[in-house]
């Protein structure tokens, strides 16, 4: 089987690569996502960056397999880059990395390696891939849960997971490094990339800021009775659940609770305010059924880092969800994705309304 591994300097892609090569024809592929003129948005720590190609290409070099470098800057910018900068605006908090997966690696990569006569491709990503008794393809957490990365790969179609291979997927994140170590590769220890690799400094502000060229107006802060706070400067510098950075003295902690881009408001609440039961999903992808035909429970869980909690389930219609949790959760935020989960198995996901 002739399969192109998609190298993005790391070491887990480096360790997928040579795991790969054992029992099959390898390429290795490093995507290029931006022009190096283009300051204002990558830095040299950021992903793919010219460091990144060279460290990927020395693997190749002592795995004796072809590496070639593929410009994907267009299709970055006008997925990833806008729906990141178009959801703010709009009053959400994105995910980069699940528009990246659905959008750049599991499509357009993918596309170009089918184009091409390869397989499959192979990613360092931390999770596993069966093929249930139905026929259709599964997706599963990681062996280690530390590193398990399947909330932001939900979004996988069942094409796209017949021709995908996770080596990782049984691995430890310290297997993988010392096993990189043995073979010598030059990116053994090299720490691992930022969430979101096209603003290494995490200042996301300033970043859309000078990017579109456009500046936010201030506003006001307002309490849930709709009573002024304060103001506030500028409706993308907040997310939900945000304490730190508001500005204001109000005697007692409030969080950003709603953002009101008709009303340029942002409304703060205590703590206790923030919890909510339900939530609707759309733009679903659903991976170990076609439909969900009844409620279902489940676990569920709302951001990458949280641990999935007991839910209900159940599809509203072609493309929503509503998700039921049996205890309250904390800042349910607009833009990010709920992935539904049976004990180690995706259901599938969604973008939350």
């Amino acid at each position: 089987m002739k399969v192109l591994v998609a190298m993005s300097g790391g070491v887990d892609s480096a360790v997928s690569a040579y795991l790969v090569k054992q029992n099959h024809e390898a390429i290795g592929v490093t995507m290029k996502l931006h022009d190096e003129s283009d300051n204002l948005i990558y830095g040299e720590n950021s992903c793919c960056s010219m460091q990144d190609i060279r460290d990927a290409k020395s693997v190749c070099d002592i795995l004796g397999i072809p590496h070639e470098t593929h410009d994907f800057g267009a299709q970055f910018k006008e997925c990833v880059i806008a729906d990141f900068i178009n959801c703010y605006k709009n009053g959400s908090t994105p995910n980069p990395c699940v528009v990246c997966n659905r959008k750049i690696k599991f499509e357009q990569l993918l596309k170009m390696a089918m184009e091409r006569g390869y397989d499959a491709i192979a990613t360092g990503h931390y999770a596993r891939i069966e093929k249930s008794e139905n026929g259709r393809y599964l997706l599963k957490k990681a062996l280690d849960l530390s590193k398990d990365q399947s909330y932001v790969l939900y979004s996988l179609t069942q094409h796209q997971l017949a021709h995908t291979i996770f080596p990782l997927g049984e691995m430890t994140k310290a297997d993988a490094r010392n096993l990189a170590e043995q073979i010598g590769f030059v990116n053994a220890r090299k720490k691992d990339s930022q969430d979101v690799c096209f603003i290494p400094d995490g200042d996301y502000v300033s970043f859309i800021e000078q990017t579109t060229g456009e500046t936010f107006e201030k506003g006001n802060f307002i309490d849930v009775q709709g009573n002024i706070l304060g103001t506030h400067q500028g409706i993308i510098k907040y997310t939900i659940g945000q304490r730190k950075g508001l500005g204001l003295a109000l005697g007692e902690p409030m969080y950003v609770i709603e953002k009101n881009l008709e009303n340029n408001t942002v409304t703060l609440a205590r703590n206790s305010e923030l919890f909510g039961t339900t939530l609707t999903a759309s733009n679903i992808n659903l991976i170990s059924c076609e439909k969900i035909e009844k409620p279902l429970k489940i676990k569920a869980k709302i951001r990458y880092n949280q641990k999935e909690q007991p839910a209900t389930v159940e599809q509203i219609d072609d493309d929503t969800i509503r998700v039921i949790f049996d205890e309250p959760q904390r800042a349910i935020t607009r833009g990010q994705s709920v992935v539904l989960y049976d004990e180690d198995i995706v259901v599938g996901g969604g973008i939350i309304n």
